[in-house]
């Protein structure tokens, strides 16, 4: 590989495949029930194989474990479930060796109620560490606004018995937000990023961007931010570690991208498009492409260096809180139409096959768009498979279900009978039915489905780095995009409707270059008419992928 020291400009995460697990319900390895690294380590060649370029992996460090390891109490370790230090150094060590990078969660807005930290600020008034949380003597009249669970928590600030004040937590009440406006925190945040990148990390899937750089306190009524936090994170990493780059939860509107990426891309390198992944699925629900163009014209602006991460599915519900409620509620009775189903009145707790019940044409539809869309595809554990969820168990550990492997028991998570989480092992998801093991037999299965569509999507470095315009197509249910980049030019056309349905489109592109489009997928090539519009009959949820431009060229490119 090429050393990471002549690697500052290198942008390799506009064209990555990004695949996010959890190594706690990926791979167990000493039959404890629990996933670990050496369980993970066993699983990279699979990962290679199935296309992956980075992984992404929740968070591994020691925690009580009440909320999936975001409630953590030692930012420079491994929790002893998992392995050690010296297990996580040989896992990203294999991840080089497989030309894969690591991005770990950085979750600093908040610490666990154990941590270390906490215990001493709440003990001693006059520790350093009594600064590092956000405290008032009194319940702030604000206590009640700004929940974020809805129905779960009851409050933004809680009494604490030994301390004798009020701790402000944005999220449940045994996570107290760390000061992220003091300059020791800062200074400590930018030594767990330091540390990590020197144990072979290449980035961080940052937690809660917006309540990290927000200003906290009993004072403050309405959300300050300090965006110069993101220029200080990004100037670290690039004079630690050139290419090293911070993925941003950060759901905010379009109109305050550009302050998180910076106007000349000073900030953040990347940040998952909310936006956009709301409106697709509202776009699925209902086979009406406009909303979610509109999403992708006004999330479009952003600077050269900066890329969007795309998702359809991940750890968390599926957040439909930036529709309206009439869209919201389209959503939900087509892809959550039971109470049990919902979660906190805004999202869904389902994984991605079920919503789409099973329904092979949806599925490919759905995660077809993804790949074509204007940046960087985000892939959940298990989703390559089509793995179901568990509605019985609380809140979002439904769709948090073990890795399942084989038809062997456990699925061949664990050779334990009790595992972290049940395995699914019943009805049409469970492990008998939807394995690796089999599918990698089928040369038809969902999952070498995958596996050549990202395959396709890696060839296609256009839609990673180009440009591109949403072209009319003669229906609201049909979405066309065309990207350019290097001379190059790629189109992709979807039909969202359960009815086939014909494209009349021009490509836009001058001369001879876009009468003749060849077909990435299949010989089905498209040739325009006189007045140079494609006439393309997309069966029900039908897709296609194109190539234009030189003809001698792209026909080359096809037959080979």
């Amino acid at each position: 590989m090429p050393d990471r020291n002549e690697m500052i400009n290198d942008l390799w995460y506009k064209n990555a495949i990004v695949y996010c697990l959890s190594v706690a319900t990926f791979m167990d390895a000493d039959g404890d029930g629990i996933g670990d690294f050496k369980g993970l380590m066993r699983r990279l060649d699979y990962l290679q194989g199935l296309g992956v370029t980075a992984l992404w992996l929740m968070p591994f460090q020691p925690s009580p474990g009440r909320d999936d390891g975001y409630d953590i109490t030692d930012y420079y370790n491994v929790d002893p479930r998992y392995g050690t230090l010296g297990d996580f150094v040989e896992f990203t060590h294999g991840c080089e060796q497989r030309g894969m990078r690591v991005l770990i969660d950085l979750v600093v807005n908040h610490t666990s109620d154990e941590h270390p930290w906490f215990c001493e600020a709440r003990r001693n008034p006059d520790s350093k560490y009594r600064d590092w949380y956000v405290w008032s003597k009194k319940r702030p009249k604000h206590a009640n606004e700004g929940i974020v669970f809805p129905g779960v928590q009851k409050s933004t600030w809680t009494r604490d018995s030994v301390a004798k004040c009020w701790y402000f937590h944005r999220f449940y009440d045994f996570q107290p937000d760390l000061n992220t406006s003091h300059p020791e925190v800062q200074a400590e945040i930018l030594k767990i990023m330091g540390f990590w990148l020197q144990l072979g990390v290449s980035g961080f899937r940052m937690d809660a961007v917006p309540f990290v750089i927000s200003a906290k306190g009993d004072k403050v009524t309405r959300p300050v931010e300090q965006y110069h936090m993101l220029r200080a994170f990004r100037e670290f990493l690039s004079w630690r570690q050139g290419d090293a780059i911070v993925l941003a939860e950060a759901n905010v509107m379009p109109n305050t991208d550009m302050e998180y990426f910076g106007a000349t891309g000073e900030r953040l390198q990347m940040m998952f498009n909310f936006q956009v992944n709301q409106n697709l699925f509202y776009g699925l629900a209902t086979s009406d492409s406009r909303p979610l163009v509109k999403a992708l014209k006004a999330t479009k602006p952003r600077p050269a260096t900066a890329q969007w991460g795309h998702f359809l599915r991940n750890h968390d519900e599926l957040d439909l809180g930036r529709l309206t409620d009439e869209q919201r509620q389209a959503v939900f009775d087509a892809f959550a139409p039971e109470l049990n189903m919902q979660l906190y009145e805004r999202g869904i707790r389902r994984r991605l096959a079920p919503m789409m019940q099973g329904d092979r044409r949806r599925l490919e539809l759905a995660y077809s768009l993804l790949m074509a869309l204007p940046g960087t595809p985000v892939i959940r554990y298990g989703d390559e498979i089509g793995m179901g969820d568990n509605l019985v168990l609380p809140e979002r550990q439904s769709a948090r279900t073990p890795m399942q492997w084989s038809a062997e028991d456990q699925g061949g998570f664990s050779s334990n009978r009790k595992t972290i989480l049940p395995v699914i092992s019943a009805g049409a998801y469970g492990y008998q039915h939807v394995n690796v093991a089999e599918q990698r037999r089928d040369p038809n299965s969902w999952m070498n489905w995958m596996e050549r569509m990202i395959r396709m999507r890696k060839e296609a470095p256009e839609i990673g780095w180009g440009n591109y315009e949403v072209l009319p197509a003669g229906s609201p249910a049909i979405l066309a995009i065309r990207y350019d980049w290097r001379d190059n030019s790629v189109v992709v056309v979807h039909n969202l409707t359960a009815s086939p349905c014909e494209a009349r489109l021009s490509v836009g592109l001058s001369g001879d270059e876009g009468r003749r489009l060849v077909n990435i997928l299949s010989a089905d090539h498209s040739v325009a008419d006189e007045s140079g519009k494609h006439s393309i009959l997309l069966e029900a949820y039908g897709y296609r992928w194109y190539r234009a431009g030189n003809l001698r060229y792209l026909l080359k490119r096809s037959d080979a």
